[in-house]
């Protein structure tokens, strides 16, 4: 068995629009491809219908790894979670100790992530190092670059 992903419900649905884009509008153009490229002959020496073949091959991995990720969903409402320690849709305010930078992170599930607005995947290691802390903790967490520090500043659960 697989392990669950947890997600929104608004990761949920992004990721079944995302399926559903894929399969209606990616797909028959890829398809279409295909048999225009096959109706100019001989498919040995056709790049044109080999890149789409290849196309329509990498499509199919992509929807079949959605459709996984959506099989394994496990939808959680912040609003049943514990409200004073890390968890699942947490906003959190960290100071980095390492450099004293203040930084917002809101832990989230497939669907939801976007490192730019700060919105990590609960299951990087970032995130899960600081699964379980509380205002006041210090986190310490192992990544590429070495062992960072983090003083646990804030906690809210108000962004999902």
């Amino acid at each position: 068995m697989y392990d669950p992903i947890p997600m929104t419900r608004e990761g949920y649905n992004r990721l079944k629009k995302e399926i559903e884009r894929l399969e209606q509008e990616e797909m028959p153009t890829i398809i279409e491809r295909i048999a225009n490229a096959r109706a100019e002959g001989d498919l040995k020496e056709n790049a044109e219908y080999q890149g789409a073949r290849e196309s329509q091959g990498l499509l199919q991995a992509k929807i079949n790894d959605l459709k996984n990720r959506i099989g394994r969903a496990q939808i959680i409402d912040s609003s049943m979670i514990s409200q004073d320690e890390i968890r699942f849709g947490a906003t959190i305010v960290v100071k980095r100790l390492n450099d004293n930078k203040t930084l917002t992170y809101t832990l989230v599930g497939a669907g939801d992530e976007d490192i730019d607005t700060g919105k990590i995947l609960i299951t990087c290691p970032l995130a899960q190092g600081f699964l379980g802390k509380k205002v006041g903790e210090i986190a310490e967490i192992q990544v590429p670059a070495g062992l960072k520090k983090f003083e646990i500043k804030e906690i809210s659960y108000n962004n999902l």
